[in-house]
């Protein structure tokens, strides 16, 4: 074969390459995100602050549409979730290390706008959904966070990071790194979806559900000893927060309540309003924080959204939920 004949052949092999990934990346739909017991618990500081509205980019889906749901990433917009302390053991007490890094500069980012009273939120979830720990770790004046943590059960984990650069123009990011937690690991199946969680004598119900591509209400209604509580205290300037995670990839949507103490309207109780929007189709679990009596608890929920799991009818029954400090 003569080299013109060979370029040629080539070309022609690059083209059928070429156009057999378009093909398959056609195919593909995009994901995108619009405006049994459970082991979860550990706030570490249940201070109090104003709400600032939300979180451009991660999850608060009131302020319009964004490309893909936070926390897939540990890199974004040029910041990078540096984890230093990548291993635990399961059932110890241990201190989380971490900073947020700005690659172009070579250097832990030290000033963050505050949100909710804290500069930054970190949540810290078991690859099974049974784990969840939302925990407001402290910042070193390098720019170097930490926070002590205690994971009851060995396997995988994901650390969120969902924070405001305090620079002009910047977005909200949630940015994600793996963490491993070391011991005999039998992870969990995901709970069941039932309407209802109890947690320290509490019973949380949920009416409503997610809905992939557009948004719906979820309500939540509070009760302790089968009577509404009707005296909720805030939290962080809400009266409840919201983390949804997605089964498999555990993408994190950070939703915040409709209404918030003092605007005239929101009352304390019994129920808790939020308008969240699933990214795509598939099981999410939901793990709601409230506060009462001086103490904060977590409800948390299996759903399904969109497919015909959604369709059913959750199962009967309370999905036992304790809240673990």
């Amino acid at each position: 074969m003569n080299t013109g004949v060979r370029i040629t052949a080539f070309a022609a092999a690059l083209a059928a390459a070429f156009g057999t990934a378009y093909a398959v990346g056609q195919g593909m739909d995009p994901v995108v995100a619009e405006a049994e017991p459970a082991r979860h618990g550990g706030h570490t500081d249940e201070g109090q602050g104003e709400a600032r509205g939300g979180h451009d980019g991660h999850a608060d889906q009131s302020r319009g549409a964004q490309s893909a749901p936070g926390g897939l990433q540990v890199s974004e917009a040029g910041l990078r979730l540096d984890l230093e302390t990548q291993r635990v053991e399961a059932g110890r007490n241990t201190e989380l290390r971490f900073a947020v890094v700005d690659d172009k500069k070579d250097r832990h980012v030290t000033a963050f706008r505050r949100e909710h009273g804290k500069e930054l939120h970190l949540i810290v979830a078991s690859r099974d959904l049974t784990t969840y720990r939302h925990l407001h770790p402290v910042r070193a004046a390098d720019g170097t966070w930490s926070v002590p943590v205690r994971l009851p059960e060995a396997g995988g984990y994901r650390v969120f990071a969902d924070f405001t650069p305090d620079t002009k123009g910047a977005r909200g990011l949630t940015l994600g790194a793996d963490l491993a937690v070391s011991g005999p690991a039998d992870p969990d199946p995901l709970p069941a979806p039932s309407s209802t969680a109890t947690v320290d004598g509490y019973e949380v119900t949920l009416t409503g559900g997610l809905r992939p591509g557009t948004g719906s209400e979820l309500l939540f209604g509070v009760a302790k000893d089968g009577e509404p509580v009707t005296d909720l205290q805030p939290y962080l300037g809400a009266y409840g927060h919201l983390v949804a995670l997605r089964s498999g990839d555990l993408a994190y949507l950070h939703v915040h309540p409709n209404g918030e103490p003092g605007d005239g309207t929101t009352q304390p109780g019994p129920e808790i309003s939020f308008t969240a929007t699933a990214p795509s189709k598939g099981a999410y679990r939901l793990f709601l924080d409230f506060r009462h009596e001086g103490k904060v608890r977590t409800a948390a929920f299996t759903v399904h959204a969109g497919g015909p799991a959604a369709e059913r009818t959750p199962a009967d029954g309370d999905a036992e939920s304790g809240h673990r400090h």
